[in-house]
């Protein structure tokens, strides 16, 4: 398993309050769990355990600037949270979740990810402005891959 898939999971579980997460993929699995009789979060794999500092620096409201950046983008900017196909809309004759000028709502539906035959409904982690749709209806994405910009 991706040590990015797992840093993810580890944020998600932070974000989360849940207490613990288990995910298989395959013959890969990986357990984090959260013990509160420690000073800090551990969280555990089969094989190791990872541990993580009380201070967790907080998510960049902005995208940072990265070198094959064409341009530094203002506003939160929506990462795809798997490797899959994006699609804008449910089915094909359905109108998209979003489109550019759109008000979002934190928690709303922006688009779907097939991964694995399964269809994941990706959704707003903040409230805003939908700025710039950056993949195209059908594309391949990348984890972490920027979707959306939200203003």
């Amino acid at each position: 398993m991706d040590i990015r898939k797992v840093k993810k999971l580890i944020e998600l579980l932070e974000e989360s309050g849940i207490d613990e997460i288990e995910i298989r993929e395959g013959e890969e699995s990986v357990r984090i769990a959260r013990h509160h009789r420690t000073s800090a979060p551990v969280y555990a794999t089969p094989t190791s355990a990872i541990h993580v500092p009380d201070s967790v620096p907080e998510k960049p409201t902005a995208a940072p600037s990265r070198p094959n950046d064409p341009e530094v983008v203002e506003g939160f900017v929506q990462r795809s949270p798997m490797v899959g196909t994006f699609y804008s809309a449910a089915s094909p004759n359905s109108p998209a979740f979003v489109s550019s000028g759109q008000q979002v709502q934190q928690g709303d539906v922006l688009c779907i990810i097939e991964a694995m035959k399964m269809m994941n409904q990706i959704t707003a982690e903040c409230s805003g402005v939908i700025k710039d749709i950056l993949v195209e209806n059908g594309q391949a994405v990348e984890f972490d891959q920027p979707l959306f910009v939200i203003g």
